[in-house]
């Protein structure tokens, strides 16, 4: 680390804490040619997750649009708030454990329909009428018959 002062490339660390809300470390530093102290702050990177939409256009990774596309398809249904919230961690989790910087959000909504699936039929094929964005009433059947024959 280069001492603001002398602008020397040696530095040891006297002391680190972490801050209050326990993102950052604070480091006490000592120049070794000058002997002054400076402090350094250190903290994980954030790297932008952008969502590549269906046009090509990206955006930055929103849990919010996930979770309230969630709740509508769950609307009335018997699916508690902690559920809808458990399936967006997964979610999450799973896209930053991907380690890529861009992902479909075809590849999301894929996500979402197979947690939905599993909790409530109804709920998923809400959610997969708008996401797939049924034409006519031919579509919506194909898509319960393809989830009748499933069982």
């Amino acid at each position: 680390m280069k001492c603001p002062f002398c602008n020397h490339m040696d530095s040891k660390v006297v002391d680190s804490r972490p801050t209050e809300d326990g993102n950052v470390i604070r480091r006490r530093r000592e120049c070794f040619s000058c002997t002054k102290r400076f402090t350094t702050y250190e903290k994980v990177e954030d790297i932008p997750l952008m969502v590549v939409k269906k046009g090509g256009q990206r955006e930055a990774f929103n849990r919010n649009k996930i979770m309230n596309g969630i709740i509508k398809a769950c609307e009335k249904r018997p699916i508690s708030i902690k559920q809808i919230e458990d399936i967006v961690d997964s979610i999450e989790k799973e896209v930053y454990q991907s380690l890529e910087r861009e992902v479909s959000s075809q590849f999301i909504g894929e996500m979402i329909m197979n947690h939905l699936k599993t909790i409530d039929e109804v709920s998923y094929v809400r959610f997969a009428s708008v996401y797939r964005q049924f034409k006519d009433i031919n579509t919506f059947m194909s898509e319960l018959n393809k989830l009748l024959n499933e069982k």
